[in-house]
């Protein structure tokens, strides 16, 4: 049993693009389903797509490279199932002095640290990205 399936799609996302593949397979879930969908909108990955696989569907992510080199530098999992990390609108963080940025679990919905603070809503920081 996987206790944390953030943390494992992150690390797959993270792993796959330092490997250099052009996509990256996992198990999907609606949570998942809005990360990538994050990532699509501020064009850290090509695309992605829900496969239904007979079972429970795979999500299918496909990495973005520019000049050989991935555009995703680093993912991180801010907030665990052992120690979530809440952060109201002011406090959320800038990741990498706004080069990157923080996907946020609001109540409107997973939305990017700058989508929060323009809303003026906090939330459950999940992971950051640059």
């Amino acid at each position: 049993m996987m206790t944390d399936p953030i943390a494992d799609m992150l690390a797959r996302v993270r792993n796959a693009s330092r490997a250099g593949h052009k996509r990256v397979d996992m198990p999907v879930s609606k949570l998942k389903a809005e990360i990538a969908r994050i990532l699509k909108e501020n064009a850290f990955v090509h695309d992605f797509k829900v496969l239904d696989d007979g079972r429970h569907g795979v999500l299918r992510i496909y990495l973005k490279y520019h000049e050989g080199q991935s555009v995703i530098r680093d993912v991180q999992r801010v907030s665990t199932p052992g120690r979530r990390h809440y952060a109201g609108a002011q406090e959320l963080p800038k990741v990498r002095n706004g080069l990157g940025m923080a996907i946020v679990s609001t109540s409107r919905g997973v939305m990017t640290d700058r989508d929060a603070r323009k809303n003026n809503i906090g939330g459950e920081v999940l992971a950051a990205i640059w």
